[in-house]
């Protein structure tokens, strides 16, 4: 993507300015950056081409899997997608200057002037390709991945605190953001295609990064994203309902979170962090191979990093940590049972890299947090207003359990489920709501190209108490209604999009953030009151 990856643009200018049909001589600076220029052959294995036409020694300016995005001299990789095929963006990308190409099948017409390479897998192609062009960025860093159900985010966010210096920046892709060492730009996809991650981590690196975190999608995974990617340490968090309009069962699911430990992935991780309160991580601890360094966590007394003497409150945990050399008691800023499983895998993972939880348990302190992840909205208002990106049964399960049984008051919940995802998580999501509490209002997620009504439907099956829960359709007017109800004492969390900023529908993204939109009604509803 222009924007996340740097560009070899006098090489690119000199591909522009290539004189057409060799009529003229090209300059000679031309000349001498195309001597200097990387050819198609240095990618490229001769057993992972299956055929080829046209020179595999001519010079590229760089890769793109974008047909819009191609410059001058790129090669372009046509890659087979669940809406569309590659194949079918190939004459827009050489109007665009591609001089190559890599597909699984050589189109029946061919331009002279382009090399095409015909490979089994253009997926797997593409990230040993893109691993190769940018020189093993992986391999320059401590990498840290992190998959999972829940609390990729906030143990990612959380790792890169703790093991950041004054002196040393930590880089992290995530849904928030990606800081990539010298800037920091926004994130649009969890875990990107290989060919953004390895330009990203190069990025990191050439800053002077050392370590890095990185959530790690369960679809970056199956769609070999991460292909050949070696990770310092693979971190397991948990494994619970989601994503099974793309997996189809459970195992699938958690079969593809296992080619990140076992080496299915490409490359077999040193170490691995695994939940061992998790039952799906306890059968994963089983699985890694026995060369991979293993580190469990969890409140387990079989775990080798675990919390003891748990003690929860609104403003914090306080707990023992407990590793195989020594123990600390330590007060966390999270709040929640669940947040010591994210607190404990972030440490077991610097564990894991040889760090020493005594050192790295003062930075804790200091953590701001992370955007969207129980981020508490405070604008003078006599009741607590979080905003979470619990989207499953699940995740508000945990959320709504937690914050029952410190909120002295009544507790509402803003929630929804979005458009065109599993639809069978959706009624799951209304009995967890309703099991917890004292009123909900279920409103729009992201309805993408869905029917909202058919989304609320599919929620309504959950319902068991229906003077408990209410259906709005418009999101803004939801948690109008819901602050309208808060009391002092009460506890409000608005569940689903977190640090979203906007809402998808279905020709259009409108700009839409839970946290402004709660701020500016309290702001009206103050004014209104005077």
């Amino acid at each position: 993507m222009i924007g996340y990856l740097t560009q070899n643009h006098p090489l690119i200018a000199a591909f522009r300015s290539q004189p057409l049909h060799r009529k003229r001589a090209a300059s000679r600076v031309t000349q001498r950056i195309f001597k200097m220029a990387p050819k198609l052959s240095d990618y490229f294995h001769d057993d992972e081409i299956v055929a080829s036409k046209g020179d595999l020694d001519r010079p590229i300016s760089g890769l793109a899997m974008d047909s819009r995005r191609v410059m001058a001299g790129n090669l372009f990789f046509a890659l087979p997608g669940r809406r569309a095929d590659g194949i079918s963006f190939i004459d827009e990308a050489i109007n665009r200057g591609a001089v190559a190409i890599v597909a699984e099948k050589i189109p029946s017409g061919t331009a002279t002037r382009v090399t095409y390479i015909q490979v089994a897998d253009a997926r797997r192609c593409l990230s040993q390709v893109s691993q190769r062009y940018y020189n093993f960025p992986d391999k320059s860093l401590d990498l840290v991945g992190v998959t999972g159900t829940n609390g990729k985010t906030t143990v990612a966010n959380l790792i890169k605190h703790l093991l950041s210096t004054p002196t040393q920046r930590v880089g992290l892709i995530g849904t928030v953001n990606y800081d990539l060492g010298a800037r920091v730009v926004p994130s649009y996809r969890t875990t990107p295609e290989s060919l953004e991650l390895f330009g990203m981590l190069a990025q990191m690196r050439d800053a002077g990064c050392r370590q890095a975190a990185m959530e790690v999608s369960s679809h970056g995974i199956d769609q070999q994203r991460i292909r050949g990617m070696q990770f310092g340490v693979a971190v397991f968090t948990n494994l619970t309902r989601d994503h099974l309009d793309y997996h189809k069962t459970m195992e699938s699911y958690f079969e593809v979170k296992t080619r990140l430990f076992t080496g299915e992935a490409g490359v077999a991780p040193t170490a691995a962090a695994v939940n061992l309160d998790d039952p799906y991580g306890r059968k994963l601890a089983a699985m890694v191979p026995t060369h991979v360094k293993t580190v469990t966590f969890g409140e387990s007394p079989d775990a080798i990093v675990r919390a003891e003497n748990v003690r929860l409150n609104f403003k914090g945990t306080v707990l023992r940590l407990v590793w195989p050399e020594g123990s600390l008691e330590m007060e966390s800023p999270f709040i929640g049972r669940y947040n010591v499983s994210n607190l404990l895998a972030a440490f077991a993972a610097c564990y894991a890299l040889g760090r020493d939880p005594q050192v790295i348990a003062a930075r804790l302190k200091s953590f701001a947090g992370v955007p969207g992840r129980m981020e508490r909205i405070e604008e003078g208002q006599p009741y607590n207003v979080l905003v979470d990106y619990a989207h499953t049964d699940d995740a508000l399960r945990n959320a709504l359990g937690m914050l029952r049984a410190i909120t002295p008051g009544r507790l509402f919940v803003v929630y929804g489920c979005g458009g065109n995802r599993d639809r069978t998580k959706r009624p799951l999501m209304t009995a967890a709501v309703q099991e917890f509490a004292d009123f909900a209002w279920a409103t729009a997620d992201n309805p993408r190209s869905e029917a909202l009504a058919q989304i609320f439907e599919d929620m309504k099956t959950g319902v068991v108490a229906p003077d408990k829960i209410t259906f709005v359709e418009d999101r803004r007017r939801a948690i109008s209604l819901a602050l309208d109800s808060a009391r002092e004492g009460d506890c409000l969390l608005i569940a689903g999009k977190g640090h979203e900023t906007y809402q998808e529908f279905a020709d259009t993204v409108v700009p839409f953030d839970d946290r402004q939109v709660v701020r500016e009604l309290i702001g009206i509803k103050k004014i209104k009151t005077v």
